[in-house]
């Protein structure tokens, strides 16, 4: 008989993806081994110090996920039931939902066309007489124009709850992403740049709201409590030892992390930062971004959709997200007024959301895994390209040199 060929297997191009050394896995045994009952706060309590001397705030307090501390945050700022919070329309639905939890009316706003997060001037057409707090989204790693929104939410009684999930490393004006606001709320979620497998993290500088959230988190218990005494009801958010133990280990080699983060959207940048019709996560003035995704937005007159563009990348083994829905898209928030005419009101967020692709930003990839996938983009684009123009169509077509040949 003859042999059979076959083919070799495709190349996989992950999307996102931790970076895990043994020094997490040596932390994170010992804590198997030692940290149980009165032992388990040991490492807690050095990671959530760490955390906190890192992002430049006096507190931090470990939690089961960001979206905890969104919530422990809007309850301990005693937002509920008539209040309204100001969310940006380009981001996770978690970062929505804890309004929603507290019985206030989340407000969508229309995000900044090169930073891509919430928008201030539209921002501040929005406020109402119920307006009780903002959260900002540091999206992908990007930061808003944080002191025109501190300024405008001082001015108004405004408290700012900063959801810093993407940015671990970004930093505005020599601050780090984290420090702004009543509170800022992390994200280690197994695809962020630091990770715990699931888990985040709630920091501020206020000795009331530290306490408060301290409380809130462990059954409405006060702190030192060993007779189960519960004062109120509250929640069970808590982290295990094991995660602060992952978390500390790369809470240690975080600007190594971010350090890769920024390389990895550097070739990206070199290979695909010159052509026309593609928009690449910013780095404004005065900013450093993490880049926990590198992202590209691709303009109408490519003749290519995202979508389109992610089948045929995924085609060719390489994993993609869509760019984040608008809010007010999503089924969950169609009962809100304006609802129907959102993607007037908000066109920016209703561009992006529709043009827009992360490219794979995983911590385990290296330059050739980058140059393939920027290959196979421009390979498609030249082929959307030739297309379009071979359809006569009147669009207007690239002309950058790169995506003809």
């Amino acid at each position: 008989m003859g042999s059979v060929e076959t083919k070799p297997p495709m190349r996989k191009i992950p999307v996102a993806g931790p970076w895990i050394t043994e020094h997490e896995v040596a932390l994170v045994t010992d804590a198997a081994r030692t940290a149980w009952f009165e032992n388990a706060g040991t490492v807690i309590g050095e990671f959530e110090r760490t955390f906190a001397a890192y992002v430049e705030r006096k507190h931090a307090i470990s939690l089961p996920s960001c979206t905890s501390g969104l919530h422990l945050s809007l309850v301990a700022l005693g937002v509920g039931p008539g209040d309204e919070v100001l969310v940006p329309e380009c981001t996770w639905i978690a970062t929505a939902a804890p309004i929603n939890y507290v019985g206030a009316t989340p407000v969508f706003v229309d995000v900044d066309p090169v930073t891509w997060c919430i928008d201030v001037a539209r921002a501040a057409e929005v406020i109402t007489e119920r307006t009780k707090a903002m959260i900002p989204v540091d999206l992908y790693g990007s930061m808003p124009a944080m002191d025109d929104l501190i300024a405008l939410c001082d001015s108004h009684g405004i408290a700012v709850v900063e959801d810093s999930a993407e940015a671990i490393g970004s930093r505005y004006h020599d601050r780090p992403a984290g420090s702004f606001g009543a509170t800022s709320t992390f994200s280690f979620h197994g695809s962020k740049t630091l990770t715990t497998g699931e888990g985040g993290m709630v920091v501020t500088d206020d000795d009331d709201l530290y306490a408060r959230m301290m409380f809130l988190r462990d059954h409405g218990r006060r702190p030192g409590d060993v007779s189960f005494f519960n004062d109120e009801v509250a929640f069970k958010y808590k982290m295990s030892a094991l995660q602060a133990a992952m978390g500390l280990g790369q809470l240690q080699r975080v600007e190594e992390l971010v350090g890769k983060k920024r390389q990895l959207f550097a070739w990206y940048q070199e290979r695909l930062g010159a052509l026309d019709g593609v928009q690449l996560n910013a780095e404004p003035s005065g900013t450093r971004n993490a880049y926990w995704m590198s992202t590209i937005v691709l303009d109408e007159s490519l003749g290519i959709t995202e979508r389109e563009l992610a089948v045929r990348l995924a085609e060719r083994g390489i994993s993609t997200r869509p760019f984040f829905h608008p809010l007010s898209a999503l089924g969950a928030y169609a009962h809100l007024p304006g609802f129907v005419d959102a993607a007037r009101r908000h066109p920016v967020a209703y561009r992006l959301g529709m043009s827009g692709i992360n490219l794979p930003s995983a911590l385990s990839l290296e330059e050739d895994d980058v140059a393939y996938t920027c290959d196979a983009v421009l390979e498609i684009l030249r082929a959307s390209s030739t297309r379009t123009a071979g359809s006569g169509s009147d669009t207007a077509q690239p002309t950058q040199s790169a995506i003809k040949e």
